[in-house]
């Protein structure tokens, strides 16, 4: 059976969670990199980029909007449970296949060794690092900035020696919720990017309250005001100019004043720890049929 994750041409947290977890989690050998059978996990990742002749095996993934819906009734797909129940209503599945997303199985691993001590992090969307400054702005508020680039390991370490996790990452706020660190969610930037939070939310019965975020630069401001992506060559020549330097000054400064505020009088979120060791329960309990089906 081959992994079969989201893979750009940056290595991102939530998708790279997959190499950690289920390379942990499954048999030795497991894992043999044949694609005649997919894995399907961490992710975004119900859509129509896998191939068509493979057998696709899904372990907590949804839907992110991404692409058009997959057919799953094509006999190529089986459902072991799912990210949400809004991924289970765009599918017509049974609301008995919403466990929670698969990443909540960290909490069957060793707990990561500390990096911090009882500092605020913060971690952006990966796309907001093609247009933001968040890693300027975090510096300005002496918040300690986590790369969504960087190695798992270490952002595993960082968000479990935080006090509070501060996350316009959907998989910064799942692993602070798995490591029981509180945490507050960023809308993000993009209105694609949202959808996916309140499935992962409602899962967990969680009253999310996304926090509307102060623009780290003057593209990701644009972006924000016009729904575009703010990435194009003559926006980086507007925007990023000398002419504007002022502003984008301006923009860092309340950006960071924005996460200190923040860091003090915000609203943290947890889920509830009765529900949260329901759904680690059931997601073990269906990952465990899962590998005894496929033995044999």
């Amino acid at each position: 059976m081959k992994l079969s994750f989201y893979s750009g041409k940056e290595p991102n947290f939530g998708d790279e969670l997959n190499n950690v977890i289920w390379r942990s989690l499954l048999p030795q050998g497991f894992l043999d990199g044949d694609e005649r059978e997919l894995l399907v996990g961490i992710g975004s990742i119900l859509n129509t980029d896998h191939p068509a002749h493979s057998r696709k095996h899904v372990l907590g993934s949804g839907y992110g909007g991404y692409t058009k819906i997959p057919n799953i009734n094509d006999g190529t797909w089986e459902v072991h449970w799912v990210r949400g129940p809004l991924t289970a209503a765009k599918f017509g599945l049974e609301p008995s296949l919403v466990i929670t997303d698969s990443a909540i199985l960290l909490a069957a691993m060793d707990r990561p060794s500390l990096l911090d001590n009882g500092s605020t992090v913060f971690m952006p969307h990966i796309d907001s690092l093609q247009r933001g400054a968040w890693e300027h702005v975090c510096k300005l508020a002496g918040i300690t900035f986590l790369d969504p680039r960087a190695a798992v390991s270490d952002l595993l370490r960082g968000i479990a020696g935080a006090k509070l996790v501060v996350t316009e990452a959907m998989h910064g706020a799942i692993v602070a919720d798995t490591l029981r660190v509180p945490w507050i969610g960023l809308q993000p930037f993009l209105p694609l990017h949202r959808g996916k939070w309140q499935d992962w939310a409602k899962s967990l019965e969680i009253d999310l309250i996304p926090v509307r975020a102060r623009p780290s630069s003057l593209r990701e401001a644009w972006a924000g005001c016009t729904g575009l992506d703010a990435r194009g060559r003559s926006t980086r020549f507007l925007l990023e100019g000398p002419l504007v330097a002022p502003g984008r000054i301006l923009v860092a400064h309340r950006a960071a004043r924005f996460l200190q505020d923040l860091a003090v009088t915000g609203n943290p979120q947890l889920s509830d720890q009765v529900k949260f060791k329901v759904a680690l329960e059931r997601s073990l309990t269906a990952l465990e049929k899962f590998v005894k089906k496929q033995s044999f």
